[in-house]
């Protein structure tokens, strides 16, 4: 609430800088403050020292550019159903004939694919304007439906070569 509060109350056209150091968190709140910055007019820098992962990722997809340490590192978006991720659960119809299957398990599968859409979306709307449909979507796949594990460390050079607006380097005032 307070971020989404310190984002609206910033002039329209005045920059944000937005230091992120965080392991994720819940994905409402991430969403919310991700729409937030890519709503305010005014350039969006954020400066990830360490890393910022999953919901920090999100954060990092809103704005206009992300400066990174070269050791620093962004992770997947994956959505994940209690302590599984959507894209393992989505597996157990392809591997399993569907007697085998537990009514559990097949409500779990019905609630991965939800995610699983709704953050591919997501991501896909947050990237449209910068790189096209195409481009959008070919990120949001591979950052939504379990490419890698939930904690797998994105490179600067990796974010760089997706096409995501990542430039080297931070302001020794960061790090103090």
């Amino acid at each position: 609430e307070e971020v989404l509060r310190a984002i609206r109350l910033t002039p329209p056209d005045m920059p944000i800088d937005l230091v992120v150091h965080t392991p994720g968190g819940l994905v409402l709140s991430s969403e919310q403050i991700a729409m937030a910055l890519r709503r305010h007019r005014g350039k969006v820098t954020i400066f990830v020292p360490h890393y910022a992962m999953s919901g920090g990722t999100l954060l990092c997809l809103a704005a206009d550019e992300v400066a990174m340490d070269e050791n620093a590192v962004l992770g997947p978006v994956d959505p994940r159903i209690g302590n599984y991720p959507a894209a393992s659960i989505l597996r157990v119809p392809r591997l399993k004939p569907p007697e085998e299957i537990d009514d559990t398990t097949f409500i779990m599968v019905d609630i991965a694919a939800k995610a699983q859409n709704q953050m591919r979306e997501f991501v896909t709307a947050l990237l449209r304007d910068r790189m096209g449909a195409e481009g959008a979507d070919h990120i949001a796949r591979l950052l939504t439906e379990g490419a890698w594990t939930h904690d797998y460390p994105i490179t600067f050079e990796q974010a760089r070569d997706l096409g995501l607006p990542v430039t080297s380097g931070l302001p020794a005032g960061v790090y103090r």
